[in-house]
């Protein structure tokens, strides 16, 4: 009994399988809902009338070009950048340590070595700081870090504020490092 039951299992497995019994799908034909509505309008939430005086057109003599306005806004902002006192920019750090020798050797080498860059040192209790430049952007940054990079493999570009009114300046002294 136990063979016929395994038998009819194994047999019913590999006949569905090949495709010799077709199995329908329960639902419908989409001709068999062709003509079907429904009505909602009583289920939907009553909404007063637009009153047609709230339309107006405007005609071509009211309307003001943007340019104006747009010009304002444009002067507004440089102005209010204009106030701050710090700009957002790039540097590349050359050195930063606790060595103070270390840090000027490094500044020096700088200074004789690639004399048209902005060389500056920086003193932050407990480290020194030497860097290169001061950039807008990091693309600007990255043509000088390339030629830095051989002498001073561990420089790295890194986000700085900068004092608006030294962005400008070409250099600092000696003497304004040392202090």
């Amino acid at each position: 009994m136990i063979k016929r039951i395994l038998f009819a299992s194994v047999w019913l497995a590999i006949t569905s399988s090949c495709g010799f019994i077709s199995v329908s799908k329960t639902g419908g034909s989409a001709e068999r809902y062709s003509g079907y509505t429904e009505n909602l309008e009583n289920t939907l939430p009553p909404f007063e009338a637009f009153p047609a005086s709230a339309v107006s057109v405007r005609s071509k003599e009211t309307v003001k070009p943007v340019d104006d306005d747009l010009s304002i806004a444009v002067q507004r902002l440089i102005s209010k950048n204009e106030e701050e006192m710090y700009i957002s920019g790039f540097t590349i750090l050359v050195y930063s340590g606790v060595d103070r020798e270390e840090a000027f050797k490094t500044r020096n080498t700088l200074y004789s070595e690639y004399p048209d860059v902005l060389t500056f040192m920086q003193y932050q209790q407990p480290r020194y700081l030497v860097k290169v430049g001061r950039y807008i952007n990091r693309i600007e940054a990255l043509a000088w870090y390339e030629k830095i990079n051989d002498e001073f493999p561990s420089a790295r570009i890194i986000q700085d504020r900068f004092e608006r009114s030294r962005f400008s300046e070409k250099s600092d002294t000696i003497e304004d490092a040392q202090e």
